[in-house]
């Protein structure tokens, strides 16, 4: 069902459009955290290490395509906050092109590269072939995944987060299903995790096409939306492959800091896999009201509503906050009790630097969620310039790190990594919100002079 977020008080809007994102989101996190568990618990803690080992290549590559689709469902929402269907329709159709392009791509990088690139990575000699089977299998079905992404992206342009949490359930379901059966009855190995995300990425895919065909018509596409003029494709690739570029950017960031975290040994990526895994959980809610309130600003924008963009990033960043200290908190407190689920007896020592990680981090969620707030909202007014900064200086943070800290501190620098980097990428986006929100208030006095000019004409006439 769409969602008009131009009518109505910014903030309840926001947050019911957030709670489908956040369950979601959640749900997705399930992914990794399902195979993280049943792989460091069945097959034990290398082969746990060499999910961790490939998890940065993952991210270079599939981050970019969740980027991509975040950007190309920019237009989208902004034609149908203005209420121009043919317009969000050949945005739709654009974004297909593209996503078909970047699919392809990840297939054949992925595949073909990621021994190179692991390789390249200095990943311990001993986790090299099960990160190599995991990642191959996982990329040679990357149409799926970006089928998914995109789709869920298309959805929450209309306002509608609860079909996309609709089928993240039903992937997780099935992924949890399917990856036990793999590895503990058919005997798959490592590649079993892949596998079993990628069975369910599909059949959740074929199902969300049959709901937009029976269920939305707004989004079936005609033979005339595929006539889409220079303009229109221009703004959907500039704000999907910059945004997909944002993300990779990021990404290798994570790949150098990786490369430092591979020479610590198997203990050390271990207890990086596991804090990653209970920290990406953490900070979902965080992430899932920086990617509703992309939606609201875009929808926003084409409305011309500019008090409402303001008024709604402001409130959401103080709740925004506030969620951020209790999170934090609560991760100080169980942190430990989580980092044991993932692996067995006996591995003290990569727990404890599970915990240390997750206890720096957590400090500093604050930080973390007015970034997710103030990146988002500048993306929803089409910037792309900005984001972009703001990931090199996350990669010149982590890369920094991986390269001239983790020798010498250890693993106190791995901890140090994502708090520098969010702090690095706030700087740039912090000062474009500022000027960014001084143009919206611009916007609205002029269009209060020309209300009152109208008002005056009309009297002057009658």
């Amino acid at each position: 069902m769409t969602k008009n977020l131009t009518a109505g008080p910014p903030v309840r809007l926001i947050i019911w459009f957030t709670l489908p994102l956040l369950v979601g989101n959640l749900f997705q996190q399930a992914y990794a955290v399902t195979d993280a568990m049943v792989v460091g618990r069945l097959l034990g803690v290398d082969a746990l290490a060499a999910v961790g080992a490939s998890g940065s290549l993952q991210f270079l590559l599939f981050g970019f395509a969740m980027g991509a689709s975040a950007g190309l469902g920019i237009p989208i929402a902004k034609a149908f906050g203005a209420g121009n269907l043919p317009a969000m329709r050949r945005a739709v159709a654009a974004g297909v092109m593209i996503s078909a392009g970047i699919a392809v791509a990840i297939v054949l990088v992925g595949t073909l590269g990621s021994a190179t690139l692991l390789t390249w990575m200095g990943t311990p000699p001993e986790l090299l072939d099960g990160a190599t089977t995991f990642l191959r299998i996982l990329f040679s079905g990357a149409v799926a995944t970006v089928a998914f992404n995109f789709l869920s992206a298309v959805i929450r342009a209309l306002g509608d987060s609860r079909t996309p949490l609709l089928f993240l359930v039903i992937a997780s379901v099935l992924n949890a299903g399917l990856v036990v059966v793999f590895i503990s009855v058919f005997r798959m190995g490592i590649g079993g995790a892949a596998a079993a995300t990628l069975v369910a990425q599909a059949i959740t895919v074929a199902l969300c096409l049959v709901l937009i065909v029976r269920r939305m018509p707004e989004l079936r596409l005609r033979r005339c939306d595929w006539r889409i003029s220079r303009a229109e494709a221009a703004e959907s690739a500039r704000l999907g492959l910059t945004l997909g570029f944002q993300m990779s950017v990021i990404a290798i960031g994570a790949a150098i800091l990786q490369f430092g975290i591979n020479g610590l040994g198997t203990d050390a990526v271990a207890a990086f896999t596991t804090a990653m895994r209970v920290d990406q959980v953490a900070v979902t809610p965080l992430a899932s009201i920086g990617i509703a309130m992309s939606t609201y600003v875009a929808q926003n924008r084409g409305a011309g509503q500019w008090w409402r963009i303001r008024h709604g990033v402001f409130r959401t960043s103080m709740l925004a906050i506030g969620l951020a200290v209790a999170l934090g908190g609560a991760i100080a407190v169980f942190g430990t009790g989580l980092v044991r689920l993932f692996v067995g007896d006996g591995e003290d020592r990569v727990v404890a630097m599970a915990h240390q990680y997750l206890i720096l981090n957590g400090s500093l969620y604050w930080v973390l969620a007015v970034l997710f707030l103030l990146r988002n909202a500048v993306q929803g007014l089409g910037s792309t310039v900005v984001p972009t900064i703001a990931g090199f200086m996350e990669l010149f943070a982590r890369a920094g790190v991986g390269l001239l800290l983790v020798e010498r501190l250890g693993f106190l620098a791995v901890c140090l990594a994502a708090p520098l980097a969010w702090l690095g990428a706030l700087l740039p986006v912090a000062i474009a919100w500022a000027l960014k929100r001084r143009q919206l208030v611009r916007n609205e006095r002029r269009d209060a002079r020309e209300v009152l000019e109208v008002a005056a004409l009309q009297a002057a006439v009658s």
